[in-house]
């Protein structure tokens, strides 16, 4: 998203991003919430609130967001691909945050 939206658009049968800076800022919001991902793992416990919310709650807003815009406003059906990843990644962190651990 960061170098190559067009391109990317393309692949997945959309549009190209105009303004192209919308992509962009997509591109920033993935990498931050990648590298909050990276600095939660290394005190999961310490940060399971970043968890809460990067991976159960935005993920699971995204696979919505995704949904509603295939069968509401017609997005090409490669977009239900995103939708899949953030609902497969949501339900995963929130079976990890929710499991119980086993006693020391």
């Amino acid at each position: 998203m960061l170098t190559a939206a067009p391109a990317l658009a393309r692949l997945f049968g959309a549009p190209a991003p105009v303004p192209l800076v919308n992509a962009w800022l997509n591109g920033v919001f993935t990498l931050t919430l990648a590298g909050g991902y990276f600095w939660a793992a290394r005190a999961v416990e310490a940060r399971r609130g970043y968890l809460w919310w990067a991976g159960v709650f935005a993920k699971s807003l995204g696979a919505i967001v995704f949904l509603v815009d295939h069968f509401a406003n017609g997005s090409p059906s490669s977009y239900l691909l995103f939708a899949a990843c953030d609902g497969t990644l949501a339900m995963l962190t929130l079976a990890l945050l929710t499991r119980r651990s086993a006693p020391a």
